[in-house]
Parts: structure tokens; C-alpha cells; sequence
């Protein structure tokens, strides 16, 4: 089985610069520079087959090259609890056009549809439950803005997990439209 998501990988330079707002909250695991990517949608465990469908629907998809910019950070909580760190991607509605497209094309294929709402964002750490309170380290980071950057190509990616967290690995890459 393969455990699969599609995503963006912002450029070198804003992944270093989100690395570097990523310290000073104690009982956070923060991600590395492979895990920094922009999911677009997750999609599961497949077989091969199914895996090799999801390619080819996937390089059927047109959609034009993106601009986009990190702005602002938030954390994911359940039950009232912090869970993850993020930082905001914009403008939302043209990475959630090239999300929708992708939901879509999995659903032709067979597989259910997105079920959560679509929030554009790169994970910057998960949060165990001895973590500290994130408020301040949001408060402090909450102007975090960096440069536009083009996103010219989207990826599958396999996921392995283990006892170290995730590793993905590009399995597939596909242009978005000059």
C-alpha cells in the first residue's frame, strides 16, 4: 500500500525563513526542511494501481501557475487543545481553485471527497501534550510575512511513517500552466 497526499513545495528561501521563526515553544516537534510543503490534498492508503490512476488524473489537471506568499501563522486544535503550528498561505482562493480541481479528479476516480474545509497552509510543528501554551509564540509570529513566491508545478508524494515522524518522498511532478 502507498499512502499518498499532493502537494506545493515553496522555493529554498521561504522554506529557510519559516525555519527560522521555528523555536522558543517548548514540547514542540518541528518540522524539518523535507517535510515543508503546502498539502493540496491528502489522499490515503491506495494499491499500486490506484496510485498509477491518481498519477495519470493528476497530469491531466490544467491550472495556471500560482503567486503566493506566506502571511500570518494559526495553530489546529482538537478538543480545545493546540495540536499544530501553522503559517497562512495567500491569495486562498486561487490555491483552493487548484485544490478543488484535485479533489475532483480524486472523486472521478472513486475516492470520497475532501471532507474538511480547505486552509491553505505550511505545518510548522506538531505539539505534544507536555507543549507549552502557543498563544505567545503566535502572538510573537503573528506578522510573519515573506516575499511572493511562484509555484509553478504541484507533487505527488508518498508517505512512510515511523518512529522519527513522517518522511515524504516525491513520487510524481506536475506543471501548472506558464
Amino acid at each position: 500500500m502507498h499512502r499518498l497526499f499532493v502537494a506545493l513545495r515553496p522555493p529554498p528561501g521561504v522554506r529557510s525563513a519559516l525555519t527560522g521563526a521555528m523555536s522558543g515553544l517548548p514540547g514542540a516537534r518541528w518540522q524539518d526542511d523535507e517535510q515543508l510543503h503546502v498539502t493540496l490534498r491528502f489522499i490515503g492508503e491506495v494499491d499500486r494501481p490506484m496510485a498509477e490512476d491518481i498519477a495519470m488524473m493528476l497530469a491531466a489537471i490544467r491550472h495556471p501557475a500560482l503567486i503566493l506568499t506566506i502571511d500570518g501563522v494559526g495553530a489546529f486544535d482538537r478538543r480545545g487543545r493546540a495540536h499544530s503550528l501553522w503559517a497562512g498561505i495567500r491569495p486562498r482562493e486561487q490555491i483552493a481553485a487548484l485544490h478543488r480541481k484535485i479533489d475532483a479528479a480524486m472523486v472521478r476516480l472513486g475516492l470520497p471527497p475532501e471532507g474538511r474545509a480547505y486552509l491553505p497552509h505550511v505545518t510548522l510543528a506538531r505539539l505534544n501534550r507536555s507543549a507549552a501554551p502557543v498563544e505567545p509564540w503566535l502572538r510573537d509570529h503573528a506578522g510573519l510575512a515573506l516575499p511572493a513566491f511562484a509555484a509553478t508545478h504541484f507533487q505527488l508524494y508518498e508517505s512512510t511513517l515511523g518512529g522519527e515522524g513522517a518522511r515524504y518522498d516525491a513520487v510524481a511532478r506536475f506543471a501548472l500552466d506558464a
